[in-house]
């Protein structure tokens, strides 16, 4: 196949999307789904072979992370329902003090962020970020841009998120690398779309931005009592368990096929599906059972969150199904041969595609599963690019932009009073800034040669 047909087939491919997504409003598996039938067709592909590769893709991704996807949620769910996300806020708001108050929040985004998906975690610390504001006299937006901006970056890189799932399955990464290669990322990220952000573009608001809706919440959510909480000691161990693991059995592949029987331990607790499912027993105990919790409760706790999974999981397959097509089509390969030849960066390629994705379908899943989808082969011809890189680099380009198409700008703009424009000066610019933050790092450390 040319490359000038490749392009066309990929080009028109995507462009069926979006518009199934947004002017015919279906679903994205749906809209996926058909995309992935009309391209393995134009492809030349048998009827027969377009529907087996789109399952065999769709089955193989959804084997590596569907189960670590809902034990992660359910371990977001204890930490919602314990009211441990309360305690953590609580405690590292009274260590930093008011003057730090919006580095704090930003800590607490990255903590919280680490279990939860950001609409479950914007749900559950924004309510109290006005509680925050409203103790300590400071504008909402203070407290709740750093936190929305923490939770914001966990998402688009670090696992166990669903984007950042795909995207290591799909381009072979090291999760343990991932890791702490995101965390090097994230925290960067963090500040400036965080706190220094914050502080630039509060003053230059309306004094009573989002006084409406904090005047809403103060008298509707009334503060938890201390008492009934979990400890922070126990929460955070609860939280970084699943990550310590991940880590711990990254590490030891550097020990040789030849290692001690307790490595062989460490490897299989630090698999992610062994080690987000103890994380998950832990927290049923710890966040549960030990503070009062039936087990009757906790098994209903389980089971309520699984149930939104579902069109997440259908999403994230197709996404998969869809890859599969453009492989086996023959379109990611000449796609990928032009792209060596033209000699195009592949964590800008990465961070591009990501990014006209995201402004084209609003969700970062979808962008970031479609991306990987285009750019994995490249991955086969001899890139000397780390992959814990490359999803890094689509992550990137996912989360830029905030544009209105994501429901996270309706989140955010309901929740914190804000009308479109002010959502666009603070939500789609710390969005942006997030994303480019994210590029600059994934290049200063490929220079570094990480």
């Amino acid at each position: 196949m040319s490359v000038g047909m490749a392009l066309l087939l990929a080009v028109v491919a995507i462009c069926v999307v979006v518009f199934l997504i947004e002017r015919c409003k279906l679903n994205p598996f749906l809209a996926l789904f058909l995309a992935s039938m009309l391209l393995g067709f134009a492809a030349g592909m048998p009827a027969s072979h377009v529907v087996s590769t789109f399952e065999k893709g769709a089955g193989q991704v959804l084997g590596q992370i569907a189960s670590v996807i809902a034990l992660g949620t359910m371990l977001g769910k204890m930490l919602e329902v314990s009211g441990g996300a309360d305690r953590i806020a609580m405690t590292v708001v009274a260590l930093a003090g008011p003057r730090r108050l919006d580095w704090a929040m930003m800590v607490i985004g990255l903590l919280v962020g680490l279990s939860v998906f950001f609409t479950v975690g914007f749900v559950v610390l924004v309510p109290l970020a006005f509680s925050i504001a409203r103790q300590t006299k400071m504008p909402i937006l203070h407290v709740a841009l750093p936190v929305t901006a923490a939770l914001s970056v966990v998402q688009g890189y670090m696992p166990p998120h669903p984007g950042t799932m795909f995207a290591l399955a799909a381009y072979h990464a090291d999760i343990g690398r991932l890791i702490w290669m995101g965390a090097l990322v994230s925290l960067p990220a963090a500040i400036v779309a965080g706190p220094l952000y914050t502080r630039f573009i509060v003053p230059r608001l309306p004094a009573d931005t989002g006084a409406a809706a904090a005047g809403a919440h103060g008298a509707n959510t009334p503060p938890r009592d201390p008492a009934s909480l979990p400890g922070f000691g126990i929460t955070l161990f609860t939280i970084l368990a699943p990550m310590v693991l991940m880590l711990a059995g990254s590490a030891t592949r550097f020990m040789g096929p030849q290692a001690g029987a307790w490595v062989q331990v460490l490897r299989f607790a630090g698999d992610p599906n062994v080690g987000l499912a103890l994380a998950a027993l832990l927290s049923f105990w710890t966040l549960g059972l030990r503070r009062g919790m039936t087990r009757e409760k906790v098994l209903a706790c389980s089971n309520e969150c699984l149930g939104p999974l579902a069109g997440l999981l259908l999403m994230i397959g197709a996404g998969g199904g869809f890859g599969a097509e453009l492989m086996e089509s023959g379109i990611s390969d000449a796609i990928a041969r032009a792209a060596v030849d033209m000699h195009v960066p592949l964590l800008v390629l990465a961070w591009g595609l990501a990014a006209g994705m995201r402004v084209a379908v609003g969700s970062a899943t979808v962008a970031m599963s479609t991306t990987a989808g285009i750019v994995a082969p490249i991955m086969v011809h001899g890139s000397a690019v780390s992959p814990e890189l490359v999803v890094l680099a689509t992550g990137a380009g996912a989360v830029m932009f905030g544009p209105m198409n994501d429901s996270g700008f309706w989140q955010v703009r309901d929740a914190l009073g804000l009308s479109v424009p002010q959502t666009l000066r603070t939500w789609s610019v710390l969005e942006t800034l997030i994303g480019v933050v994210g590029l600059a790092m994934c290049v200063l450390m490929q220079a570094c040669g990480l």
